[in-house]
């Protein structure tokens, strides 16, 4: 692994999970900077800032107001600015229809969020160490989804 640190962004309209994540990613053993916004809105305002360095990987909720986290996903798959970036999504779903959607829409992982703060840890640090350009080219619908 690379001494420089990896690139997150975490889109979560849940304050309490931000804060939870953070701390998950500070007790890992891999470098991060991680930046949080509270809404899909605010995402995409942030990412499309000319003078913004893209994160490497971005943790998606679905579920959130002013625009969704499966609108989002849209948006970044459509772009070529952003179709390079890892889009993890990060969700209390289970619906196995979330789950199709998000895959179909080139999603690169989908993580059911733990209860549990060092499960939260184990799937944050298994998913900064995969190595996105070699993972994506193999990607199907049964490594998808990120279970423990």
């Amino acid at each position: 692994m690379q001494n420089l640190p990896i690139s997150v962004l975490l889109a979560d309209d849940d304050e309490d999970d931000r804060i939870l994540f953070q701390e998950a990613l500070n007790e890992i053993k891999f470098k991060t900077e991680v930046r949080t916004v509270g809404d899909g809105r605010s995402l995409m305002e942030y990412l499309n800032r000319p003078e913004v360095k893209l994160p490497q990987v971005i943790f998606l909720d679905l579920n959130m107001p002013l625009k969704s986290g499966m609108e989002c996903l849209h948006e970044l798959k459509s772009s070529a600015r952003f179709g390079n970036i890892a889009v993890a999504i990060y969700s209390t779903s289970a619906s196995e229809e979330d789950i199709e959607e998000t895959f179909v829409r080139g999603a690169n992982v989908y993580i059911r969020k733990p209860d549990d703060f060092n499960e939260l840890k184990r799937i944050l640090e298994k998913v900064i160490t995969i190595n996105w350009q070699y993972h994506t080219s193999g990607l199907n619908r049964e490594n998808f989804l990120l279970s423990f």
